[in-house]
């Protein structure tokens, strides 16, 4: 492995926040978790001990005589806060003095920089490109992110979890965001930052990039596989397929909304929970139905990627209009 090419691309300035990401993000995760399992615990043990409910002051912390019941703000909270802002001040002060500012030469237009790279915080979209079309990968998807963040107050209709970390009374809440967020957007900045190097092939970590490299893939159409041939048989075809993917999508999501059982190969993925029935109960109609196509569209894009990278699949559903 070419450890010197590795080092090169992690100690750019343009890779800095994404080498801090990798360790930033699974620590945080790590901790709130943490704190969570701690409070789930203290829930069990007052849900058993009545009394213990009644006097105890609900932190996880044991209780010493002498201890507010009230925490005022000042000087606790803004003391905390200005420390916090100090030491914040302190690094980006020292970030900016090690660190040159990633700035190049004035853009000439008949030199391209091959990479042509985002900066970071664009690389997930500019991974997307790689698997849908362009209008869908770059008006489309970052809409219903936006949008799909916005209408999560309306639909998430569990009361529980409000003002304190918790990981039992809100399972399906962390694990979603863990697969979108963690699993999904930061996984496609990594591979964008480390793995995609000139052409935007995919180079390994530790593999050399070769401006000369050139791979021969053949990425097929879905409908070509099969010989379809005709504008409208495709169209048809692809609609077909797509509709497939939903129907199975949202029949496999609603087995694990409502805690029904999941059985593959005569094994038993998923067994009845109370708890996911009881986010089933409080959801109304167009609440469900409105998490139920987020969610189908969050996971059409690891099957996309697998189907592009398995079975050089391009598209699945072609029309003069999109691609998809």
């Amino acid at each position: 492995m070419d450890f010197h090419q590795l080092w090169t691309i992690v100690s750019t300035p343009d890779n800095i926040p994404i080498v801090l990401l990798l360790f930033v993000v699974p620590f945080y995760t790590w901790y709130g978790l943490r704190q969570a399992f701690a409070n789930d615990r203290l829930i069990a043990q007052l849900e058993a001990d009545p009394a213990l409910a009644k006097t105890h002051h609900r932190k996880t912390q044991p209780y010493k005589s002498g201890w507010a019941k009230e925490v005022h703000v000042w000087p606790y909270l803004l003391r905390i806060e200005f420390l916090a802002a100090i030491i914040v001040t302190v690094i980006l002060l020292v970030w900016s003095i090690t660190l040159n500012a990633p700035l190049e030469e004035p853009a000439n237009p008949t030199l391209t920089m091959n990479p042509a790279k985002a900066p970071w915080y664009f690389l997930g979209l500019q991974e997307m490109l790689v698997y849908f079309d362009p209008w869908i990968a770059g008006v489309v998807m970052p809409s219903l992110i936006i949008v799909g963040l916005m209408v999560i107050p309306y639909i998430d209709a569990n009361p529980l979890g409000s003002g304190y970390y918790t990981f039992k009374q809100r399972k399906f809440a962390i694990w979603t965001f863990i697969f979108g967020f963690i699993i999904l957007w930061v996984s496609m900045i990594v591979i964008g930052t480390l793995i995609r190097g000139p052409g935007w092939m995919w180079f390994w970590p530790g593999t050399t990039w070769d401006h000369n490299r050139l791979i021969f893939e053949v990425n097929r159409d879905l409908p070509d596989i099969f010989g379809i041939k005709g504008r409208v048989s495709k169209i048809l075809f692809g609609a077909v397929v797509v509709g497939i993917y939903f129907v199975l999508a949202w029949m496999g999501l609603h087995k694990v909304i409502t805690g029904q059982e999941v059985r593959a190969g005569g094994r038993t993925l998923l067994k009845a929970r109370p708890f996911n029935k009881k986010i089933y109960s409080r959801m109304s109609l167009l609440q469900y139905a409105v998490m139920q196509v987020f969610l189908i569209l969050m996971l059409a894009l690891p099957v996309k990627m697998l189907l592009r990278h398995l079975f050089r699949i391009k598209y699945v559903w072609v029309t003069p209009w999109f691609n998809v």
